[in-house]
């Protein structure tokens, strides 16, 4: 803390500024600590307590609005990177849309104060029907909230805040090797953790062009759309014939689902993680003829398949009701085969 504090006493603003906007922009770099710190200089007048919080403010509405608007304009594209660089890629996404589902633009605010959510909050509010200006202003009470507590509870314990900078400083390299070793095998931990996953959630995938075979053929396989019910409300196009089931209900309601027809899971994450886990509880629970979809969503609309439109009427799985999308033109001046008349997912 007293090595921060120096830092902090010699280069002042434009360090807090640059290290929030980096926290924010989803680097792993902690803000707090530097937050803390400063909060502490200012009870002793070495920094400048407004300046520094107008800093931090700006640096966390320009990080948002970067990610803001890539949401609005690349919004699916956006969400798979930053699942991608995520060290839990299969979750990070559901449990933002959640807590946005939940709280709607409070979530804003509460995401905020939860590392990896305050980064994919933004692009979720792109993709939303909010606009800027409502944006910007839960935007704004978060990052005031946000870099304003910790600066607050830097100014008013600094003395304890000094102590535990002493007391480090006393340590010397080996209180920053032991915080850096800790990193380091939370990070190899959550790595190992992810490749275990992805290395048991390899299975038989069937890929769209299958898929739409088995359609045209009348085989009927059953598909479950298995991705937030928030995001649904935002993007309703699901594949035709689909019903939608949350992950999280999977394992509650699995008997609701038919064992002698094929299921088919899809999602939109990187990896097809969501179906994938989706598959291995089915067949823990005994179904044998459950694949995930190799692409997801995405692969079957870039194939200009035909598709429905999921609308919320019941929470049982049976009853969602599907009117088919007139399909998309073709490129080479065909037009893919598609039933538009009003179609309803049948019963397992």
């Amino acid at each position: 803390m007293s090595e921060i504090s120096q830092f902090l006493v010699k280069h002042g603003l434009p360090i807090i500024f640059g290290v929030i906007f980096l926290e924010q922009i989803g680097l792993p770099i902690p803000g707090v600590p530097w937050l803390l710190a400063a909060g502490a200089l200012a009870a002793v007048g070495k920094f400048h307590w407004f300046l520094g919080l107008d800093a931090t403010i700006l640096a966390c509405l320009l990080a948002d609005f970067f990610w803001f608007y890539l949401g609005r304009h690349r919004g699916t594209q956006v969400l798979g990177l930053l699942c991608r660089i995520s060290l839990e890629p299969d979750s990070c996404v559901r449990r933002t849309v959640n807590v946005f589902t939940r709280y709607g633009t409070r979530g804003i605010v509460f995401a905020k104060f939860v590392p990896g959510m305050s980064t994919i909050i933004p692009p979720l509010a792109g993709m939303s029907k909010l606009s800027a200006g409502q944006f910007f202003i839960f935007d704004f009470m978060a990052s005031f909230l946000y870099c304003g507590t910790f600066m607050m509870l830097g100014f008013f314990f600094s003395t304890q805040i000094a102590q535990i900078g002493a007391g480090l400083a006393h340590i010397g390299g080996s209180a920053l090797a032991l915080l850096v070793l800790c990193l380091v095998l939370y990070i190899a931990y959550k790595y190992w953790q992810r490749q275990h996953l992805l290395h048991e959630l390899r299975m038989a995938k069937i890929s769209v062009d299958e898929l739409d075979k088995m359609l045209n053929a009348g085989q009927n396989p059953f598909i479950v759309d298995m991705r937030p019910s928030a995001e649904l409300e935002q993007d309703p196009a699901i594949i035709r014939g689909a019903v939608h089931l949350g992950i999280d209900e999977l394992d509650k309601r699995h008997e609701e689902l038919p064992r002698d027809r094929e299921v088919i899971l899809y999602c939109d994450c990187p990896n097809e993680i969501t179906s994938a886990k989706a598959a291995l509880i089915l067949r823990r629970r005994g179904f044998k003829r459950v694949r995930p979809l190799l692409g997801g969503i995405e692969a079957w609309r870039k194939g200009n398949y035909p598709m429905g439109v999921w609308t919320r009427t019941t929470t049982t799985v049976t009853a969602a009701v599907l009117v088919s999308l007139p399909p998309p033109p073709d490129t080479k001046g065909q037009s893919p085969k598609a039933d538009n008349k009003s179609t309803a997912s049948r019963p397992p």
